[in-house]
């Protein structure tokens, strides 16, 4: 039936209009309602306009909703323009342009709500614009102003749109306006159902426009598509106000209402022949005033029991303003369906923020957890590796403007950086510090203060730019609920490939067999010709390297301050801890079990994010008590063995 309908308007909106007569012609016909429009009468007058056809009746309707349209004293209008004394004209049909006195011409001055009908009817010229921002001006003006006789002009433009976005854009908007103003109820009910798998916030929102209601009460039901009977008890005082609005009730009075009204009726110093010495008390007070009220001096007290059952005589009830039933539980339906999706799609979106955040943790704590768990250091100064690989990047990109040749030459070189950095450290601080783990921490401490220091020196307080190249710009969107930026994707893919090289380097080399070695049995490992210092070396080194490409990517995503590896340096030591010590497998555990828990706690709290961060430390407290060496525990020295 939706199809035919829309064949119907596409050939009643496809007949060639007449073309013969000229724009000034028309409006010399409807002359008056021009000089003098108003809204009851000027919807002719438009439409007039509007069926000619002619090119420039679209410049006239603009420069008439501008008023700039000015009628001689023949009746001739024009378009001008003011010149000091004169008027720079513009003929309606022939553009000719001509200077003339003022004092000949009158300014028409359409009201507010004529430009308003005016708009209306250039929306459906600029619908079929040759321009595309045109047509695309006039689609965005419905969306905003969405109205009943928009719809057919705007199904009638979507087969002959060219611009394969704009028209996908059209027949949303007609679905939208289908859905609230078609004529047949099936077609609103196949537009409303068509809105069931649609996430945006404007289908919701044409969802919420179709099952608007409005309260009410009545001494009996009243007819008409009812939303919900409601129940008056749930907030007395609110619904007797609702009956005194509706003058239902009389108004309850307060207590300086039932105080002038004792005092009025004082007669020899009592009240209804009580003592005015008893008024003090309350019960005596509404004792008096009852007997008045029986007396039919003053209004009668609305006491609660009053009150109670002028509520329970009365019904209350939500009404539709959507008149049939037949659209709004099709309406109701929509939107628990269209309402699941978005739970479902923000579950989803959730989901994929956790994964991002789970893959910067890991990044940020793999290298700790391979120096820690062959080591057995507590490494403070791990965060400063990651810095440093930051500000690797930013000099890169001085010298290579090129943000994606820039960003290919960074990450190998943060690399090699960081791991010197690193070698050098574990020669000249670490080594001398095996099994003396107090001094170590306090050591690496005082390193990260002095690497702090002297980043500060040479790169200065302020945050430096990282520069993501341009297709790493803007987000992946999967709808109006789901979407993630590409950095984080690319953090997410580079914490993959980090994954698989630290796995392969363990798994299928001989550094990796001899770090196995050392890290389950040192004394053994080094009877069998391994030298466990060389193996340190590297290890610390490997780990610092793997710290400064991931301080590239980290780079592209946060800010680049000297101060930004403190940043990281709790949640790695989470990650690792939570993990297993010195356990690949166990840091990516540990980081997805921090990532999704912190973003869980985000969801629940999400006005606050420092507040996440501490929940999640205590609940990492919580669990090591439980669970000492963590999700995946390794055997040997890293274990404590």
């Amino acid at each position: 039936m939706r199809s035919v309908l829309f064949a119907v308007i596409l050939t009643v909106c496809s007949v060639p209009a007449v073309t013969a007569q000229t724009l000034q012609s028309i409006l010399q016909t409807h002359a008056t309602e021009i000089a003098k429009p108003s809204r009851k009468t000027v919807g002719k007058t438009i439409d007039a306009i509007a069926a000619s056809g002619l090119p420039q009746a679209t410049e006239f309707l603009e420069q008439w909703s501008e008023k700039n349209i000015w009628q001689h004293t023949d009746g001739n209008f024009f378009v001008a323009t003011s010149v000091e004394d004169s008027l720079m004209l513009i003929d309606v049909d022939t553009q000719a342009r001509t200077i003339a006195p003022k004092f000949d011409f009158k300014q028409l001055k359409p009201n507010g709500g004529v430009r308003r009908l005016i708009s209306t009817a250039l929306v459906q010229f600029q619908l079929l614009d040759p321009d595309l921002t045109r047509r695309e001006t006039a689609v965005a003006s419905i969306a905003r102003r969405p109205a009943a006789e928009q719809l057919i002009p705007l199904i009638a433009s979507i087969d002959r749109e060219l611009d394969a976005a704009l028209k996908s854009r059209k027949i949303q908007l007609a679905n939208f306006l289908s859905a609230r103003f078609a004529i047949e109820t099936q077609d609103r009910i196949a537009a409303i159902n068509s809105l069931s798998t649609d996430t945006s916030v404007e289908a919701r929102a044409v969802l919420n426009q179709v099952l608007t209601t409005f309260t009410g009460v009545a001494r009996v039901a009243p007819q008409g598509n009812i939303a919900a009977i409601l129940d008056p008890m749930v907030a007395p005082d609110q619904s007797y106000n609702a009956l005194v609005e509706a003058k239902l009730a009389p108004q309850k009075q307060t207590k300086i209402d039932i105080r002038k009204e004792l005092e009025a009726n004082i007669i020899e110093g009592r009240i209804a022949g009580l003592p005015l010495a008893q008024m003090d008390d309350r019960l005596t007070r509404e004792a008096a005033y009852s007997a008045l009220a029986t007396q039919g001096s003053v209004p009668t007290l609305i006491t609660q029991e009053v009150r109670d059952a002028a509520l329970l005589g009365h019904v209350f009830y939500e009404l539709y303003e959507e008149p049939n039933a037949q659209i709004t539980a099709a309406a109701k339906v929509a939107r628990k369906s269209a309402d699941n999706r978005v739970a479902t799609a923000q579950f989803a979106d959730l989901a994929l923020d956790a994964l991002s955040l789970a893959s910067i943790f890991f990044l940020a704590a793999i290298g700790l957890a391979i120096t820690f768990g062959v080591m057995g250091v507590i490494n403070m100064a791990h965060g400063e590796f990651i810095m440093m690989g930051a500000y690797t990047g930013y000099v890169v990109q001085l010298f290579i403007p090129n943000y994606t040749v820039s960003i290919f030459v960074a990450l190998p070189l943060a690399f090699a950086v960081t791991f010197v950095a690193g070698v050098v450290m574990e020669r000249l601080v670490i080594s001398r510090l095996y099994h003396r783990p107090l001094e170590t921490l306090l050591a690496t401490f005082g390193v990260s203060i002095a690497l702090q220091q002297l980043a500060k020196n040479i790169f200065g307080t302020q945050a430096r730019p990282l520069t993501s190249p341009d297709w790493l710009a803007g987000a992946w969107v999967v709808n109006d609920v789901i979407q993630i930026s590409f950095i984080r994707i690319a953090i997410f893919i580079l914490a993959l490939l980090f994954l698989s090289l630290i796995v392969y380097i363990f798994k299928r080399t001989r550094l990796g067999l001899e770090v196995r070695a050392v890290t389950q049995n040192p004394g053994m490992a080094s009877s069998m010709g391994i030298n466990p210092d060389r193996i340190n070396m590297m290890t610390f080194g490997l780990g610092s390297g793997i710290a400064g490409t991931a301080g590239v990517a980290i780079g592209l995503y946060a800010k680049v301050t000297s101060e930004m590896g403190s940043d990281y340096i709790v949640q790695s030591f989470m990650t690792v801890v939570v993990g297993g010590v010195g356990n690949v497998w166990g840091t990516l555990a540990g980081a997805a079990m921090i990532g999704f828990g912190q973003k869980w706690i985000e969801w629940l709290n999400p006005s606050n994010t420092l507040a996440a961060q501490t929940y999640m430390i205590l609940f990492v407290i919580l669990f090591i008590q439980f669970r000492p060496k963590g999700i995946v525990a390794l055997k040997g020295r890293a274990a404590g063995g």
